[in-house]
């Protein structure tokens, strides 16, 4: 059973709750990856891929056909990754044990273009979250989220569209029926 939490911090993940109806938020469960008091937090959606390819986005990219996932909408021009290969990619930051984010990019291009790396290895993002100094707080009080544990396998799930349901219904009953809360409760 997923335990719940109410402090958000790095390596946490955040679950929208079944009302928010943002186009970025609205039923996503969101990898915190850096989160401090005076700088503010970074975030990455987990669960809304983008039916592109990485190497149909980023043309420099070694010609593959790894997913490609909506990170959130600060820098949507950008490229972000987590992974599993610590050390293989140089200046990689250990979020929990066993994923990092960033690191050397052109070192996992490298590896990539070896075929060393493979999809449940890592996961790219166009554009990532990003909250100001307390504005997570802020809308934690709003109970626009709720905070959990974070797993290696949740985020680098084999069907990260089914991600938001499924991990309420891991956290028991109060939490498993948002899952089956509908999209637009007026359209109900």
């Amino acid at each position: 059973m997923v335990e719940k939490n109410k402090i958000p911090s790095s390596g946490k993940l955040l679950i929208s709750e079944p009302a928010l109806r943002d186009f970025y938020f609205g039923r996503s469960v969101v990898l915190l990856v850096e989160h401090t008091p005076t700088e503010g937090t970074i975030g990455l959606i987990l669960n809304k891929p983008i039916h592109l390819k990485l190497n149909q986005v980023v043309k420099e990219f070694p010609n593959n056909d790894f997913p490609l996932f909506l990170g959130g909408p600060v820098h949507p021009e950008r490229l972000f990754y987590v992974h599993t290969l610590g050390d293989k990619v140089p200046g990689s930051i250990e979020i929990i044990p066993g994923l990092y984010w960033g690191g050397e990019i052109k070192k996992l291009m490298e590896l990539i273009s070896l075929n060393l790396i493979s999809h449940e290895e890592v996961r790219f993002f166009i554009g990532y979250s990003g909250w100001e100094p307390m504005q997570l707080e802020r809308e934690m009080e709003e109970k626009s989220w709720v905070v959990t544990q974070c797993q290696l396998e949740t985020v680098m799930a084999r069907h990260p569209e089914k991600l938001w349901s499924n991990m309420l219904k891991e956290m028991g009953n109060d939490y498993a029926i948002w899952a089956n809360f509908p999209s637009d409760p007026i359209l109900n």
